[in-house]
């Protein structure tokens, strides 16, 4: 397997995004720099909403996320409640 990663800048609200990932991914990997965290993971990472909001103390849209994100490295898997960052073969690469 390979690494997914997502950084993103050291603001109010995104050092408590940061957090919240961390508490949800305890296998990940944090790289704290003076403006900015650079998460990696082996696999997967996944973001959860309710889990951001409990840090935030406030409801959080995932759209939000764009206004902290540096970077991302893996496939995005998105809906309303989690951000999933994967390397999964797509349909056409798995029934090769």
């Amino acid at each position: 397997m390979s690494k997914v990663s997502i950084t993103l800048q050291n603001t109010d609200d995104g050092r408590q995004i940061v957090d919240a990932i961390v508490s949800d991914n305890p296998a990940a990997e944090v790289s704290r720099m003076p403006a900015l965290t650079k998460i990696d993971c082996e696999g997967r990472l996944c973001l959860k909403r309710e889990t951001i909001e409990e840090r935030l103390g406030r409801s959080f849209d995932l759209q939000e996320l764009q206004l902290s994100l540096i970077s991302l490295a893996g496939n995005v898997d998105e809906d309303d409640d989690s951000f999933t960052l994967a390397w999964e073969a797509g349909p056409a690469t798995k029934n090769a």
